[in-house]
């Protein structure tokens, strides 16, 4: 992959759409968005079905709308010029369903930050493949409950401004693995990156250093997951990796440290750096990590920073 482009910075007065392209979205997280954004100085668009809701496979599964009205939302916050940056309301499930049909040229014609986390994994892996750098970070819920204040929502709003790209320490974990390295850095949600690798919106590229998460994922599913990572030849080949918060799952581990050991255990034969216990995730200290910005990954047994370069 070339060199990633990044969006230009946002400035005062700049729409910013409200998207919900996975599952449906409490109407008062939106409310909570807007009124974040507008502090900011930024005038929120909300997307026609932003604020649906919609039962599939017979009432089981949650979606904001049909795919063909999400699909629609997507593809017009991406068109409207006058659109500077898209902030997905929530995660769940639902867009690898509108994939194939987002429009890549029109990403890469007119570069605007994209900002979600979880499911949004894959329209993150989208801009990887249109070539535009994106942003993993929370998402309605966390500006409805900490607003403007506070470290990430700090993070995300210099990212997207213009200033720094992140730069933050990680406690020191038993598991970790020392070493220092630079590499562009991807990565985001395991269970929707791992599903991906077989198409053309494959995240993984041998030589980044990949970042990790998940929730409600049983620790043999996720030590699955990376055995794919591995066959599929990606997992020897990393520069470094980050692993960020697994939780809601089960563990007989009193510690909790079984998700931990297996993933210690699976890079073992390797090498590369790698550091535990990340703030990133389906955490209230969720920090934004730009997806493709070149970083700094040094892991000592002190702790490790990530630092991302602009």
């Amino acid at each position: 992959m070339s060199e990633l482009m990044v969006p230009r910075p946002l400035r005062k007065g700049d729409k910013v759409a409200l998207i919900s392209p996975s599952g449906p979205v409490m109407p008062e997280r939106i409310d909570g968005a807007i009124a974040a954004l507008r502090q900011w100085g930024f005038t929120p668009v909300e997307m026609p079905h932003c604020r649906g809701s919609f039962k599939d496979f017979d009432g089981i599964v949650s979606l904001s709308a049909p795919d063909g009205d999400r699909l629609v939302d997507v593809q017009a916050a991406f068109a409207d010029p006058s659109v500077r940056a898209i902030l997905c309301n929530r995660g769940g499930y639902g867009l690898v369903r509108l994939l194939d049909s987002l429009d890549l040229h029109a990403m890469a014609l007119d570069p605007k930050w994209v900002i979600g986390f979880s499911d949004i994994s894959a329209l993150h892996a989208a801009m990887h493949r249109a070539g535009v750098m994106s942003i993993h970070a929370p998402m309605a819920k966390h500006l409805t409950e900490h607003g403007t204040r506070g470290e990430v929502s700090g993070m995300l709003h210099s990212i997207v401004t213009g200033g720094d790209f992140p730069h933050f320490t990680i406690e020191p974990s038993p598991f970790n693995r020392c070493g220092t390295v630079t590499a562009p850095m991807t990565g985001g949600n395991l269970a929707v990156l791992s599903a991906l690798i077989p198409t053309h919106y494959n995240l993984l590229e041998p030589g980044n250093i990949l970042f990790i998460e998940d929730i409600a994922e049983e620790v043999y599913r996720v030590e699955r997951m990376l055995h794919t990572l591995r066959l599929a030849g990606f997992l020897p080949r990393l520069a470094g990796l980050v692993v960020g918060q697994f939780t809601n799952y089960f563990t007989t581990n009193p510690a909790g440290d079984g998700m931990r050991q297996m993933i210690a255990r699976m890079v073992a034969p390797y090498k590369f750096p790698v550091a535990f216990n990340a703030p990133i995730g389906h955490v209230d200290r969720n920090l934004p990590i730009v997806e493709g910005a070149m970083t700094t990954l040094a892991v000592t047994p002190a702790g490790a920073t990530v630092h991302q370069h602009k």
